[in-house]
């Protein structure tokens, strides 16, 4: 496994060290030794997670304000656009965020901290997308930051208006969400 930190420290695009031939490939996609080798800290994952949403579903930005998730996050099948932002306040970062590509074909995983709001948009026609949390859901603590807040300034790189969940049209802005 290789780690490659982004514009946000603590946040790492994880990419295996996948073995393939005309059979097929193989690669461990968790490692717990090599994670806290990789990110500086030992997790005990709590809970696995598996999505699949149509092409141009938007989920997100989602958090939980108490019982705050770290998650590590991957495609198995499709193509997302993967967005992150730091809703930490103190933080030289906050209010930024970063977008990666996961897809099936590059087998890459995002390693998202607490303290994030999280997000996804669909790129291919549809995907599959896996994730493991360090804590439980709890409806009650969840919390969503609009996808379109302009001071956040995300290019959903989307073809066309997203489909969205009742909860995630009614998010509200960075400046009026309840933050860390």
């Amino acid at each position: 496994m290789k780690a490659t930190p982004t514009a946000i420290p603590g946040l790492l695009i994880i990419e295996p060290k996948v073995f393939g031939d005309e059979r097929g490939f193989f690669f461990e996609s968790f490692n717990r030794r090599k994670f806290a080798g990789l990110t500086g800290r030992d997790v005990d994952f709590v809970q696995d997670n598996h999505s699949r949403s149509a092409k141009n579903v938007l989920r997100g930005l989602h958090y939980q304000i108490q019982h705050p998730q770290a998650k590590l996050v991957r495609v198995v099948q499709g193509a997302v656009l993967d967005v992150t932002v730091d809703i930490r306040r103190g933080s030289p970062t906050f209010g930024r965020h970063v977008a990666v590509e996961l897809s099936a074909d590059n087998k890459r995983m995002l390693w998202i901290p607490e303290g994030f709001a999280h997000g996804f948009a669909v790129l291919s026609d549809a995907a599959e997308f896996l994730y493991k949390t360090t804590d439980y859901w709890y409806p009650e603590h969840e919390r969503c930051i609009r996808w379109d807040d302009s001071a956040l300034a995300i290019d959903w790189r989307l073809q066309a208006a997203p489909a969205l969940s009742g909860k995630d049209a009614q998010g509200k802005t960075l400046a009026e969400a309840e933050l860390f």
